[in-house]
């Protein structure tokens, strides 16, 4: 029985190197009280969310945003632990419920939430009431529509979670790409930006995010499976889907797991000049500029907070970073070997 998860370094070529926000140290404790005061988690899941340090991966994920855009990226991090906490066992109907509410914040945040109401709607209208007082409008809709998205697919993840489904790659990633919350991420970016929706269009930023994102989902689910199977929770991590399609065993799904990522950074660091090389006017320019850096930036932040948050790795994150050996944990590990092979 298999005992050791070895994980590989798949970022060992990415030329973007850590960084961090300059307002990390007191900022990020804001975000968390604010959180923190919705009496929003039971004690054990309050702690999970303590363990995660979302204020640390919107600084390794903004290094360069000013501090109010800071600020709004630690809330929204942290609404998306509130969104996924409340939704995480939820059924189709009741995760929809939740998506509706949210949405529903997002499109009136003038409005009175229901004193009846999950905290999710306050949550919600208190990030957007903050975040669009220097939002312009553009990207205040194209946040609307990914958070939209996102929420959309997480009732769909509920779906299968009812049905007991497992879904082949290709299907997975469809969904995937949308629960894995990037595209909002990358909306928050836009929000101090004037950048047309034609522009943000092109087929060049429309790759670029795609591999990204893909990027960012792979070292994800390598991550986090120890974790997932541990909870019998591992049937939307690749690494899972991946033993089931393709008969693998653990090692043979982490080395098929690491060729893909392999050559979604290629399709990343091909695609990267091109888009610098856009150009529309000096001030898109600029923001395009800012943009790409941000995209960019990306695989790297989540990397880095995959090992330095408490989430994944609890304290032998760092140790893990290095030597790229983990303990896998008792758990369901052994169910999915079992579909793989037979």
């Amino acid at each position: 029985m298999q005992r050791m998860l070895r994980l590989p370094e798949t970022l060992a070529k990415w030329p973007l190197p850590r960084r961090i926000s300059p307002f990390y140290h007191n900022i990020a404790p804001q975000s968390a009280d604010w959180l923190r005061g919705f009496n929003a988690f039971s004690a054990d899941a309050q702690e999970a969310f303590d363990k995660c340090n979302f204020g640390l991966l919107a600084a390794l994920a903004y290094p360069t945003a000013d501090e109010a855009h800071y600020r709004t990226a630690c809330d929204l991090m942290n609404l998306f632990f509130v969104f996924d906490e409340y939704t995480d066992t939820l059924n189709e109907v009741k995760s929809r419920e939740l998506a509706d509410i949210s949405m529903d914040a997002l499109r009136e945040p003038l409005k009175r939430r229901p004193t009846n109401e999950s905290v999710i709607g306050e949550v919600t209208r208190q990030f957007w009431i903050s975040a669009i007082r220097y939002a312009n409008e553009t990207p205040r809709v194209r946040f609307e529509d990914t958070w939209d998205q996102f929420t959309t697919a997480v009732v769909e993840q509920a779906k299968d979670r009812d049905e007991d489904r497992l879904r082949t790659i290709e299907e997975h990633m469809k969904i995937r790409r949308l629960t894995i919350g990037a595209e909002p991420c990358y909306a928050l970016a836009e929000l101090v930006l004037e950048l047309p929706r034609e522009v943000l269009e092109h087929p060049l930023l429309k790759s670029l995010r795609n591999a990204i994102t893909d990027i960012i989902i792979f070292d994800n689910d390598m991550a986090s499976y120890n974790k997932e199977q541990a909870a019998n929770d591992a049937s939307h991590n690749l690494i899972t889907i991946a033993m089931y399609q393709y008969k693998l065993n653990l090692d043979g799904a982490v080395t098929w797991l690491a060729e893909q990522h392999k050559a979604q950074v290629q399709q990343a660091l091909r695609l990267w000049p091109q888009a610098l090389a856009l150009s529309f006017s000096r001030e898109i320019d600029k923001n395009l500029q800012f943009y790409i850096d941000h995209l960019m930036n990306w695989p790297r932040a989540n990397d880095c907070w995959n090992f330095e948050n408490g989430r994944y790795f609890g304290d032998y994150g760092l140790r893990i970073q290095k030597e790229r050996l983990v303990e896998l944990l008792p758990g369901a590990h052994d169910r999915w070997r079992l579909h793989s092979t037979s």
